[in-house]
């Protein structure tokens, strides 16, 4: 039946009818939208309209401008790193550093590392503050933020127990060399050592086994650095490959 005839029929005019079905409308299940948004939290959001195309090309025809299109519409939208350029600055309370490279200890609490890591989710960063034990490599206390700010390393901070003889090693960032942490460090009794700015050779150990026992470890750096379909994409259509 036409649309002027079921309009007829039930009395009303056809602009009546065209209002409300753009108004309204009926939204049709896009196999294709279902499959781009799969795709892109399969991957982590890492992958912009071309590279989704070049997988999506593999299955079936699809248009490079209109996947941009859906993707653009629902949100899908590759998370863009912003370059942010370092101010070198002199840290307003640096302390000497005592670590030294000796990353042996002879009793659990005794020589301690701390650290903000990186942890890519969704669309956003987030940050992961946490204090290692060189010990026995136990993460004793840590933090998860939206932002790398001085309340961050003070939650971490707080919970470390009361005990003598700690020494606790961090670089030179600023929430580290802020007042208000290095007034929260001695408040603990707690020795402060920091790696000298642009030198700092103590903080590999607490990035491998961050990067080896985080809940995002080895199998997405593994994704990330080394994926098997960026491999195929770029083999079968270089055109569509994304820097």
């Amino acid at each position: 039946m036409k649309v002027s005839e079921a309009c007829r029929w039930l009395g009303i005019a056809r602009a009546t009818y065209y209002r409300w079905k753009a108004a309204v409308g009926t939204k049709h299940t896009d196999k294709a939208e279902e499959r781009i948004r799969e795709l892109c939290i399969r991957h982590k959001f890492r992958y912009g309209y071309r590279k989704i195309t070049a997988l999506l090309q593999v299955e079936q025809r699809i248009n490079h401008k209109r996947v941009q299109r859906i993707m653009q519409r629902e949100g899908l939208q590759c998370r863009v790193k912003l370059k942010k350029r370092k101010v070198q600055g002199q840290p307003v309370h640096p302390s000497e550093n005592l670590l030294k490279r000796q990353i042996y200890a002879e009793a659990p609490m005794q020589k301690l590392v701390t650290d903000i890591t990186y942890l890519p989710f969704g669309g956003k960063m987030l940050y992961f503050s946490s204090i290692l034990d060189l010990y026995n490599g136990e993460i004793v206390a840590y933090s998860i933020a939206d932002k790398q700010d001085t309340s961050l390393v003070l939650d971490t901070l707080n919970q470390l127990p009361e005990q003598e003889k700690m020494l606790l090693h961090s670089d030179q960032c600023s929430v580290y060399t802020s007042f208000a942490y290095q007034k929260a460090v001695k408040g603990k009794g707690i020795t402060m050592s920091m790696s000298r700015r642009s030198l700092d050779n103590n903080h590999w150990v607490v990035d491998y086994v961050l990067t080896h026992t985080c809940s995002l470890d080895a199998l997405n750096w593994i994704e990330q650095h080394y994926d098997i379909q960026r491999r195929k994409i770029r083999r079968t259509d270089t055109s569509l490959y994304e820097i």
